[in-house]
């Protein structure tokens, strides 16, 4: 595979394409909110921001918001973590065009969830979850691998699922990539009654 086409993933509509197992593939049709359902496997949830600010989008975001190439966006990086564990990284891109009216809470989400906003929110619209597998090259297993404090080239593949949502004019693209860590998560109603048992 060509250096510069690492640079893009190949999004599809079903995640059988993508050849993650089956735990994985849970994981990633999670239906509704993934935030409510980490929280439901673990005794401690908490989003660590690492970043908000401007950035340009990468190749494959540009399209999926509207953009003819790469631009100047919003940008949101956050790690997901179930009791201290970090289990999903989470990028979310905003066009510079969207206003405050459009997302009038993304400036001041802070370390809360933004799942919890989109969900709840009956003037947002979710499209279509689109599914891939990452490979090393891509920018964003750099972005990872930075986040996990890694040092050295990305060189393992990861799975990942996108989802663009709508609020009055503006679009919101969120891409959740998730760490194998995730499957290693029970839900703690079953931890409690292994526990007692």
């Amino acid at each position: 595979m060509r250096p510069a086409s690492l640079r893009r993933a190949r999004w599809l509509a079903h995640p059988a394409g993508v050849g993650a197992p089956a735990a994985m593939r849970d994981w990633l049709t999670t239906p509704g909110s993934l935030t409510a359902r980490l929280i439901a496997h673990s005794r401690q949830f908490r989003v660590q921001k690492l970043r908000q600010a401007g950035n340009v989008c990468l190749a494959d975001e540009a399209e999926a918001i509207g953009l003819a190439r790469p631009r100047r966006v919003w940008e949101r990086e956050v790690l997901l973590r179930c009791d201290g564990q970090p289990v999903v990284y989470g990028h979310t891109v905003v066009p510079m065009s969207a206003s405050a009216s459009d997302w009038p809470l993304f400036s001041a989400l802070g370390e809360r969830s933004l799942g919890t906003t989109l969900f709840y929110d009956p003037r947002v619209t979710r499209g279509e979850l689109e599914f891939a597998r990452v490979r090393p090259g891509h920018p964003l297993l750099a972005r990872v691998h930075a986040a996990l404090g890694r040092d050295g080239p990305a060189r393992e593949t990861y799975f990942a699922r996108r989802c663009v949502y709508r609020r009055r004019q503006g679009l919101l693209l969120v891409t959740e990539v998730f760490l194998p860590e995730v499957l290693d998560l029970v839900a703690t109603a079953t931890n409690m009654n292994t526990n007692t048992k």
